[in-house]
């Protein structure tokens, strides 16, 4: 009896140390890749990337965004990191907060050695912001940026500051008049940082070309600039991601489901097990 009992506390205690396992194991191999970019690229390789996260307690979903915990993390790296030496940074974001985005893309600017942006699937909002400070920004095929028009009590800025052009002042109310004057000092803020983000590789008049496409509300926020949206619209765009940055987002999981969404088998002209 004793020793079933200590078969079975045994195999809770594996049970319990099996996930604390496999994050280290996780961890380790995110640095062994991310010690292979960096040989690869001659540069210091920082990752910023947002997963749905399960609560361990509810276990729940919840999404990840850029927040001001993320701004002193990747400004500090940015800081430790010797001021020629190239500096690539993984990008995969919904957006957040744009204060904590501004910070990191001024971080960025203000680096003198060259700063190539990868965004291996999307950079929303204030992920746009971030790469926009870049030298280079290299998406993948089917990657995307995004609008960064600023977003006020819920609403887009840009569509708020609109109500003043539709409707004759005497007829709205003092808190959409409020909200206007905020929404429009937010997007003149945005407009400008957004100037003075961009290389100077970029004419000034280029720049308030670019800023205002992306900041006054021509598309939705969630609008998708795809590599052929963002070159018509004159940003300095590349494909040239390493295939190495999209074997790192493997090891960035998911929250495990029960049944997986999306299976594929190897294909035809590969026997079951057979890789490409």
């Amino acid at each position: 009896m004793n020793v079933f009992f200590n078969i079975l506390i045994l195999f809770f205690m594996i049970s319990a140390l099996q996930p604390v396992i496999k994050q280290e194991i996780l961890k380790a191999s995110r640095q062994n890749l991310i010690s292979r970019i960096e040989k690869k690229t001659k540069s210091r390789v920082i990752t910023l990337i947002h997963r749905q996260e399960t609560m361990s307690v509810l276990g729940f979903p919840i999404m990840r965004y850029i927040d001001i915990n993320d701004s002193e993390k990747v400004i500090r790296a940015i800081q430790t990191t010797d001021a020629d030496t190239p500096i690539s940074l993984i990008l995969h974001t919904p957006g957040g907060i744009a204060l904590a985005a501004l910070q990191i893309a001024r971080a960025i600017r203000a680096h003198k050695g060259k700063v190539t942006i990868y965004v291996p699937h999307y950079a929303m909002s204030g992920g746009t912001l971030i790469a926009l400070a870049a030298d280079e920004i290299a998406l993948g095929e089917h990657s995307v940026l995004g609008p960064v028009d600023p977003q006020i009590d819920k609403y887009p800025a840009p569509s708020i500051v609109n109500v003043l052009k539709q409707k004759p002042m005497a007829e709205i109310d003092d808190e959409t008049l409020i909200l206007a004057d905020i929404s429009q000092k937010a997007i003149n803020q945005l407009e400008n940082g957004i100037i003075n983000l961009l290389p100077e590789t970029y004419p000034l008049e280029e720049k308030k070309r670019i800023s205002d496409c992306l900041t006054r509300g021509h598309w939705t926020h969630d609008f998708p600039i795809s590599v052929d949206v963002a070159r018509e619209l004159g940003l300095k765009v590349t494909t040239d991601v390493p295939p190495e940055v999209f074997k790192l987002m493997d090891l960035f999981p998911q929250p495990i489901r029960s049944t997986p969404s999306v299976e594929f088998g190897p294909g035809p002209n590969y026997p079951r097990g057979q890789k490409k």
